[in-house]
């Protein structure tokens, strides 16, 4: 089979970074015990009362094809949500139900970018970024950030803009590093993204995950509710990674063309998903609180285990499920030392390099399993690589 260019360029090295997941995931299925600090997977599983609402919906009969734009209730909750929390005028009109959040920012960036286009990101990324970019035959364009400033991009970051930029892609609270942009940050992409013309489109999955500072979405910003397509998803939010759903929030024209892409492409989500989605928006702020307690609770175990090892730097995280740790003085990368981390300790871990050249030298560390286990896991990390610094 001739296999087309835009399929073969998704992943340009053949890689798309998540190895030691299906490494680890191998070893489990074997019978090692591995504690696995991989991907952004809650330790709980879906609530009871949001599968019985599902299982209730679908028994009802809700089975069949559901309104592609997805249905008019969830629509209105999911606009009224958005209206309270960042006091942006949103209807229902302005609202998309996606097959999850990454269904939604690979629509947002074909609605926002032709063909060659360029669309800009921050440098540490999510690793579907790229792939999402290039997939929707565009050119990924990182902007490079560091430690040194918190992973945040500075002016001097944000000072040029690239030849065939078309769209500005963020992520705040930020995977993987686990930053919360300042209002000063965000600030000043709007003002990059209004003097060049571009659209933005802002992932804000984890904006229920915030420890430290306050989340602020660049839409409520002055003139940028025109131009920026908000991404928002029940899986980091309410534990409902499996049942696949989010959406778009974008002006009312976007939406529009999006439903007609959405048509062509996933052709909407199921009901009982939906009215199952629409349960769990109903539980209020107190049930997203509970989800999101058991990672600011490890949050503050990490810090208090890292403060005896001060050869291992880490930004505290202001947000979201993850740890980004700095291995460099081990004279390793961040590859070398996951798979080393995996093969000698049976633990876990994504190397920085999935994430962009910028987290090079560093590990992801996701908070992602019971807090006994994610303690004797960090400090295990930790000893191992103060073992290869002392060696």
């Amino acid at each position: 089979m001739q296999l087309s260019k835009r399929i073969q360029q998704i992943t340009t090295d053949g890689s798309d970074g998540w190895e030691i997941l299906y490494k680890s995931r191998a070893m489990i299925a074997k019978g090692q015990d591995v504690l696995e600090l991989t991907i952004g997977e809650h330790d709980i599983r879906t609530d009871p009362k949001i599968l019985a609402a599902m299982h209730q919906s679908a028994l009802g009969g809700h089975t069949g094809y559901a309104s592609v734009p997805g249905t008019p209730e969830l629509r209105r909750a999911v606009a009224a949500r958005v209206q309270e929390r960042t006091g942006v005028p949103t209807s229902h009109k302005n609202v998309l139900i996606t097959p999850g959040g990454q269904a939604g920012l690979f629509a947002a960036i074909l609605c926002a970018t032709d063909p060659g286009d360029g669309v800009v990101h921050l440098d540490p990324y999510y690793a579907t970024y790229p792939t999402s970019i290039r997939a929707a035959s565009c050119v990924p364009m990182p902007i490079k950030t560091g430690p040194e400033n918190d992973f945040q991009p500075s002016a001097a970051d944000l000072a040029t803009r690239p030849e065939g930029a078309r769209a500005f892609l963020m992520n705040s609270p930020n995977n993987p590093t686990g930053n919360v942009y300042s209002t000063e940050t965000i600030e000043a992409v709007a003002e990059y993204v209004q003097n060049n013309d571009l659209t933005l489109i802002s992932d804000e999955v984890y904006d229920t995950q915030i420890w430290s500072g306050a989340h602020v979405s660049p839409r409520a910003l002055p003139n940028m509710a025109e131009r920026t397509i908000v991404i928002g998803s029940m899986s980091k939010s309410h534990a409902m990674t499996g049942s696949r759903i989010g959406w778009v929030i974008a002006p009312e024209g976007a939406i529009e063309n999006m439903i007609d892409l959405a048509t062509n492409t996933t052709y909407g989500v199921a009901g009982f998903v939906q009215d199952a989605a629409l349960f769990a928006l109903s539980q209020g702020e107190v049930f997203e609180e509970k989800i999101a307690a058991s990672f600011k609770r490890r949050r503050e175990i990490a810090l208090s285990i890292l403060q005896g090892f001060p050869n291992i730097p880490m930004i505290a995280p202001r947000g979201g499920m993850y740890l980004m740790l700095d291995v460099r003085k081990t004279g390793l990368s961040g590859i070398e030392f996951a798979n080393r981390l995996l093969d000698e300790r049976s633990i876990a871990v994504m190397p920085g390099e999935s994430f962009g050249d910028s987290a090079a030298g560093h590990i992801r560390v996701a908070m992602t399993i019971t807090d006994d286990r994610f303690g004797d896991a960090l400090r295990g990390l930790c000893e191992y690589a103060e073992s290869l610094m002392h060696g």
